[in-house]
């Protein structure tokens, strides 16, 4: 069950809704509890037993954390904690691709077993692991009822597809938050925000991106020129709404009953370099590998050949932990060698138009990375895309596709900028003055989460549909 998905809207959400706000104060975690079990074991019972299994863990270690007399003592039972989800992690997430990459070197084994990913466990092990680790810091004390260490990794909001949520951040709100009417709404906007950003932007991009990028089929390998940079354009757009989308419709659904979240995205397309880039992207996982690994590394305050070691790590381990798969380790490692020729080369040089060039340029190349996992499909599309591999350069359907998209194209770079969030803050403004101002303010803000719901579900209840096909040259 997903998001975006009509049984979630109109069953799931409305029902946990209602349930929610008619319980008893006393007894509303233990409705969030349900409803996030309820949630994960949609798609398998099974994989519920991996997430409580991981809470049991780091609750166990962390209360074995605080009671321990002295460093070492606190220090083995942090090891143990981050041995045993990271080996969950590994077991469930790489042992197939590790026992392939084995199969092909080496000729064993025989046979690769089928290892069924349990969802979110990237996501859930990351967050128990900083529990754990900021108690053995000092910065929160142990939990001392298991449920609610359990309802910290289980919230259905973003145990799936994230943010990494710090206990730190929520600790004090699992048992004192207030909600209040304007948390309600704000939650509800955003929720409608991320709603449309996934049901409208993203797979309006998706379907054009698989239609000009065929992955797997002998099309890709006849593809034009034209229709490669294209393809890769919208998947680079496709792939920020669907994170960022995501993001929102937690924060907004946190929102709706007291949790404040950190912000996961920050209009990252706007960076002026490929470090603004990460400080912009993924934020809670940028940071979470910051506090987690690069600082108790060393981080900067050491020789300059640990500070490249220390990013080295960081940026390997960025990469393994989007897939098991080699082409997200080169992605990571390629994101590196740009964050080091801006760390020790160009530093601060560039000036911020040709900086925001470049940053683009380079994540722009990442995203073909990222998106092929079979090599020969990323070597032909690199070479496709240089005119190199005897393709065409273009051809009269990418130029119908274009034509079908432009207004989808031009629409969705827009929204990658914070043109929306400047527009809403100046009729803020203006609605202080009063008269027409103030009502075009108040109504703007109540249609809109009305009308973007509306139309996430009218694109979710029709095939292929995209509403901006209708403009179109």
């Amino acid at each position: 069950m997903v998001f975006s998905s009509l049984i979630f809207l109109f069953g799931f959400l409305i029902v946990y809704l209602a349930v929610y706000f008619f319980a008893p104060e006393k007894y509303r975690n233990q409705v969030l509890l349900a409803a996030s079990l309820v949630f994960y074991a949609w798609s398998g019972p099974q994989f519920l037993l991996v997430l409580i299994g991981e809470s049991l863990i780091s609750w166990f270690c962390a209360l074995r954390v605080a009671r321990s007399e002295g460093v070492r003592g606190k220090r083995v039972w942090l090891v143990a904690d981050i041995v045993a989800l990271l080996g969950l992690l590994a077991y469930f997430k790489y042992a197939v691709w590790i026992m392939g990459n084995f199969q092909f070197v080496f000729g064993v084994p025989e046979l690769i077993p089928t290892i069924v990913l349990p969802i979110g466990i990237s996501f859930y092990t990351f967050q128990l692991i900083t529990y754990v680790a900021d108690v053995y810091w000092g910065k929160v004390k142990a939990q001392p009822a298991f449920w609610k260490v359990l309802l910290y990794a289980s919230m259905f909001f973003q145990c799936i597809a994230g943010p990494i949520v710090r206990y730190d951040t929520i600790a004090n709100e699992i048992d004192n938050r207030r909600i209040t009417s304007a948390d309600v709404f704000l939650g509800m906007r955003r929720f409608c925000i991320g709603l449309a950003k996934k049901a409208v932007l993203a797979n309006s991009c998706a379907e054009v991106a698989d239609t000009l990028l065929p992955i797997g089929t002998d099309a890709l390998w006849s593809e034009p020129t034209a229709a490669l940079w294209l393809g890769m354009l919208f998947y680079m757009l496709q792939i920020y709404f669907d994170f960022s989308a995501y993001s929102d419709m937690a924060i907004g659904m946190g929102q709706m009953v007291g949790f404040h979240f950190l912000e996961n995205f920050n209009y990252p397309y706007v960076c002026k370099s490929v470090q603004d880039f990460w400080r912009r992207w993924h934020i809670s996982l940028s940071t979470f590998f910051r506090d987690y690994v690069y600082i108790p590394l060393g981080g900067s305050r050491c020789s300059t050949i640990k500070i490249v070691r220390n990013m080295a790590v960081v940026w390997f381990l960025t990469g393994l932990w989007h897939g098991a798969s080699w082409n997200y380790i080169f992605w990571g490692l390629y994101f590196l060698v740009f964050l080091l020729f801006e760390r020790f080369v160009i530093k601060d040089r560039l000036p911020a138009a040709l900086g925001h060039v470049y940053a683009l340029v380079v994540v722009y190349f990442g995203w073909v990375l990222f998106k092929f996992e079979n090599f020969a499909e990323l070597g032909h599309v690199l070479a496709g895309m240089f005119g190199f591999g005897g393709v065409a350069l273009g051809s009269l359907e990418v130029q119908t596709i274009f034509l079908q998209n432009v207004f989808l194209l031009a629409f969705c770079i827009v929204a990658c900028t914070n043109a929306g969030q400047l527009l809403h803050k100046w009729l803020f403004r203006m609605s202080k003055r009063g008269g027409a101002w103030f009502v075009l303010f108040n109504a703007t803000e109540l249609v809109t989460p009305i009308a973007l719901l509306l139309l996430s579900v009218v694109v979710l209840t029709g095939a292929s549909y995209n509403p901006f096909i209708y403009f179109q040259f």
